[in-house]
C-alpha cells in the first residue's frame, strides 16, 4: 500500500510540474532532479534484449526498441534471441529500403514512414531501428538491401520523409549504422581508413540530413572502428561531429554488442547501451545487464569519484528527452496493424520502386488475356521476409510472385516449374523453418522447365538472389557477383528456346548479367515484402507504369568496381586482430568512379525505363551568374500513349575546381507525373552547398567561384540538356 501511495504522489507531482512546464527541457530537468544516481545509470543500458529500464516510482516507463526498417519484428524471449511464440505479433512486411530508394519519390518515402510508424506504435515500440542508409561501396556487401544506394544526396533526400513519417506517431526513428558500415565481413574488427574529404562528402551527408532536416530522435552507432576506436564510442564521430557540429539532441544507441570499453562509452558520446552480452542471463551471470559497460562498472566509477556526473547527466537528459517524445507522450495514439490500408501501402511502394531495365520489342506490359503463362525460378515461390537476419519478419501474409501472377490473370493457364534449387529451407531470425525441398536432380528440374516453355504466351523467370547466408543478409557478404545456384547457365538455355523471356531479378544489390543480350526483358524487383506478387504483377500487366530508377550502378563485372584490392576490402589483418581497410578510392564511389575511369556500366545509376517515352526541352537558368541561389527550369513532355512518371535528375559539374572533383554529382531530382501529351515545367533551386567540396586543410566546406554546368539527366550517363553558369 505504501508503494502505491508513493507512486500516486509521484504522478501528482509530475502532473503539477508538467502543467506548469510547457517546455520539453523543463520536464527533462524536473525528472533529472528527482532521480537517484542508481536510477540515472539504470536508464542507460538494456534490461532485456530490446528494452531498457524505466523509473517506476517517478512514472518513467521502460523504453522498447525493435527492428526494423522494413517491418516490426516478432517478439523474442526476454533474454534470448529465440521466439517468444506470441500469436499476435505478425506484421506487414514493407519493401526493402533499396526498393524505397529506387522510387526516387519523397511522397512515397513519407507514406512508408507513416504506415510503418503506425504498426510500430500499435506494437508499443518506442524506437524503431531504422532507416539504414550506409553507402553501397561494393556490390558484395550483404546488407546493401537494407540501405538506400550509392549516392549520399539520394540517400539523404529519401531518408528524411521516412524519419518524419515514423516520428509523426511518437515513435523514434533510429538512423543507422553511423557510420562507415560498408561491409558485413569482419564488421566488428575492421578499422576504416578514409580521408576526411571522402568521409564528409560521401559517408556523412545522409546522416547529417537525417539529423538537421529529419530531426531524428536517435542514431545507432556501427560495429566497425574509425581511427582505431569503435564507432559506438568514438569521440570524433559522436561528440565532435554528431553532437557538437550538427547539434544532435537525441540518443546515441549502441548496436547490439557494439560496446567495448567503459571509459570510452562514458566520455565519447554513447548514451544507451544494448546487446553487450548477447545471450543475456544465459551468459552465466546472475544479471548480465548489470555487467554492461554503462551499468555497474559506470556506477562504481561514479561512486569512487573516477567519473563526474557531467557526462551522466547529459546522457540522462538525452534519454529522458527521447522518452518524453515517445513513451511518455500522452498525446500519441494507438496505431494500427496489418490493415488493408497498410497492405495497399506496401503494394504501392513496391510497384513504385520496381525498375524496368530492358524491354526489347516491347514485350512488356503483358497483354490482357494470355492463354498460357509459364513461371520459372525458385524466387517465384520462395518466402523472403523471413530471411536477412535483422530484417527478418513474421508477416501476416506474403503473396508470392507465382500467386500474384495467377491473381492478375485468373483466366490464363499459369504453369510453374522451379528450374533450380537454392536453399530448400531457411530459418526465420527468431521463428520456425519453412521447407521447399525438391527431390529432383538439377538436370531434371531444367529439363522439366524446358519442356513447358515452347507454347507459352509468356515465359517469366523469377531468379536472382535471396536473403540466405552469403547473399543479401546481415553478418556475411556475398562471395560472388554472379547469380548463385547455376542460374546463369539455366537462363541461357531457356533463352535459347524463348528469347522473348522476361527475367525478374530479385535482389537488394547489383548482379552480373552475362546473358543480358539473350533475353527480351529484365525487371529489377527487389524484396517487395507482404505484397510481393501483387506489386510485381501490377507492373508486368501494365496496371502500374514502371517509374523506378536504380539507386546504384550495375557494373558489368566486379573487376570494374572501385573496390577491388584486399587492402580496400575486406582489409588486411594486423597482429592486434584488427583488419585495416583502406578507402583509397576516396570520393570516387558508384557512378563517380565509372565516369572518372570511363568504364561503361551494365546499367547506370538513375537508370530505368517506362512504358511511355519522355522528351526533355532546353533547360534555362534564372541568371548566368549565381551569388547565393540559382533556379533551373526545364519542360518535360510525355510523348507516349500512356500516363507515366519520369525522374528528372540534376547533376552539377565544377569546371574550374582547385581540387580533383567528380565529372558530375547528383544535387537534385524531381519525379513528375504526366498524362500522354502533357508537358510540365520542372524546377530546381540550387544553393552554394550544391557547389561545395570539403576542404581538408580548412576542415570546412568551400564553394569556389568559377564556371559550373547544370546537367539535366535521365540517368547519370544520359545527359539531356546542359546550362552553363558562373558562381561569383
Amino acid at each position: 500500500m505504501k508503494k502505491i501511495l508513493v507512486f500516486v504522489f509521484a504522478l501528482c507531482a509530475l502532473s503539477a510540474c508538467c502543467n506548469k512546464a510547457s517546455d520539453l527541457e523543463e520536464k527533462v530537468e524536473w525528472y533529472l532532479s528527482q532521480m537517484t544516481l542508481e536510477e540515472k545509470v539504470g536508464i542507460l543500458h538494456a534490461q532485456s534484449k530490446f528494452s531498457s529500464r524505466g523509473v517506476p516510482r517517478l512514472g518513467i516507463p521502460e523504453l522498447w526498441t525493435d527492428d526494423g526498417p522494413h517491418g516490426v519484428r516478432p517478439e523474442t524471449l526476454w533474454d534470448a534471441w529465440a521466439s517468444a511464440k506470441w500469436t499476435n505479433d505478425s506484421c506487414t512486411a514493407y519493401p526493402s529500403l533499396t526498393c524505397l530508394a529506387a522510387t526516387w519519390d519523397r511522397e512515397i518515402s513519407a507514406l512508408y514512414g507513416k504506415s510503418l510508424g503506425a504498426e510500430a506504435l500499435y506494437r508499443e515500440k518506442d524506437i524503431l531501428l531504422g532507416p539504414g542508409f550506409n553507402i553501397a561501396r561494393t556490390p558484395l556487401c550483404g546488407r546493401n538491401f537494407e540501405y538506400m544506394g550509392e549516392d549520399p544526396y539520394l540517400a539523404g533526400e529519401m531518408c528524411v520523409p521516412y524519419i518524419k513519417g515514423i516520428q509523426s506517431h511518437g515513435v523514434a526513428a533510429c538512423a543507422k549504422h553511423y557510420c562507415l558500415n560498408n561491409q558485413e565481413v569482419n564488421r566488428h574488427t575492421v578499422n576504416v581508413n578514409v580521408s576526411d574529404r571522402a568521409l564528409h562528402e560521401i559517408y556523412l551527408p545522409a546522416f547529417k540530413k537525417a539529423v538537421q532536416e529529419g530531426q531524428v530522435w536517435s542514431v545507432m552507432g556501427s560495429y566497425n572502428l574509425y581511427k582505431n576506436v569503435h564507432v559506438c564510442h568514438n569521440d570524433d564521430l559522436l561528440n565532435k561531429i554528431l553532437k557538437d557540429d550538427w547539434g544532435f539532441d537525441g540518443v546515441v544507441v549502441s548496436d547490439w554488442g557494439g560496446t567495448y570499453n567503459t571509459d570510452q562509452a562514458v566520455y565519447n558520446g554513447l548514451d544507451l547501451e544494448f546487446g553487450t552480452h548477447t545471450n543475456g542471463v544465459d551468459a552465466g551471470l546472475s544479471n548480465a545487464y548489470d555487467a554492461y559497460y554503462l551499468a555497474n562498472p559506470y556506477l562504481e566509477g561514479l561512486k569512487s569519484g573516477k567519473y563526474t556526473t557531467k557526462e551522466l547527466d547529459d546522457k540522462c537528459r538525452r534519454v529522458l528527452r527521447l522518452m518524453l517524445r515517445t513513451s511518455m507522450d500522452r498525446s500519441r495514439g494507438f496505431g494500427s496493424m496489418n490493415t488493408p490500408e497498410h497492405w495497399a501501402d506496401a503494394r504501392k511502394i513496391g510497384a513504385a520502386g520496381i525498375v524496368l531495365l530492358k524491354n526489347e520489342g516491347n514485350v512488356l506490359p503483358m497483354k490482357e488475356a494470355p492463354a498460357k503463362i509459364v513461371v520459372l525460378g525458385e524466387n517465384a515461390i520462395k518466402p523472403m521476409v523471413v530471411g536477412g537476419s535483422s530484417s527478418s519478419l513474421k508477416a501476416q501474409h506474403e503473396t508470392s510472385i507465382l500467386d500474384g501472377i495467377r491473381a492478375a490473370y485468373p483466366e490464363a493457364e499459369v504453369v510453374y516449374e522451379r528450374a533450380y534449387q537454392g536453399e530448400p529451407t531457411i530459418k526465420g531470425y527468431n521463428y520456425s523453418l519453412y521447407d521447399i525441398t525438391d527431390p529432383r536432380t538439377p538436370e531434371q528440374m531444367l529439363a522439366d522447365a524446358l519442356a513447358v516453355v515452347a507454347d507459352a504466351d509468356y515465359v517469366i523467370f523469377a531468379g536472382g538472389l535471396n536473403k540466405a547466408k552469403l547473399q543479401d543478409c546481415e553478418g556475411k557478404d556475398r562471395l560472388e557477383y554472379g547469380l548463385p545456384y547455376g542460374q546463369d547457365e539455366i537462363v541461357r538455355k531457356i533463352a535459347a528456346v524463348r528469347p522473348d523471356m522476361i527475367f525478374v531479378n530479385v535482389s537488394g544489390s547489383p548482379v552480373a548479367m552475362p546473358w543480358i543480350d539473350e533475353v527480351a526483358a529484365v525487371v529489377q524487383a527487389w524484396y517487395l515484402g507482404s505484397e510481393t506478387g501483387n506489386a510485381l504483377a501490377d507492373v508486368l500487366s501494365g496496371k502500374v507504369n514502371p517509374s523506378g530508377k536504380l539507386p546504384f550502378t550495375f557494373p558489368v563485372a566486379l573487376a570494374d568496381c572501385p573496390v577491388t584490392t584486399e587492402e580496400q576490402y575486406p582489409g588486411i589483418l594486423g597482429e592486434d586482430g584488427i583488419y585495416q581497410a583502406y578507402y583509397t578510392e576516396g570520393i570516387y564511389v558508384g557512378y563517380r568512379w565509372y565516369e572518372a575511369k570511363n568504364i561503361k556500366p551494365l546499367f547506370a545509376f538513375g537508370y530505368g525505363l517506362s512504358y511511355t517515352t519522355f522528351e526533355y526541352g532546353q533547360a534555362k537558368a534564372s541568371s548566368k551568374n549565381m551569388r547565393n541561389t540559382l533556379k533551373i527550369s526545364i519542360p518535360v513532355t510525355n510523348t507516349g500513349s500512356v500516363a507515366g512518371a519520369e525522374v528528372v535528375q540534376l547533376y552539377i559539374a565544377d569546371m574550374e575546381a582547385s581540387v580533383d572533383r567528380p565529372i558530375k554529382e547528383l544535387k537534385g531530382f524531381e519525379k513528375v507525373w504526366l498524362e500522354p501529351g502533357q508537358t510540365k515545367n520542372v524546377e530546381f533551386v540550387i544553393d552554394r552547398d550544391a557547389l561545395s567540396f570539403y576542404d581538408e586543410e580548412l576542415q570546412s566546406w568551400i564553394a569556389e567561384p568559377g564556371e559550373f554546368k547544370a546537367m539535366i539527366c535521365a540517368s547519370s550517363e544520359d545527359v539531356r540538356t546542359v546550362v552553363d553558369f558562373t558562381l561569383i
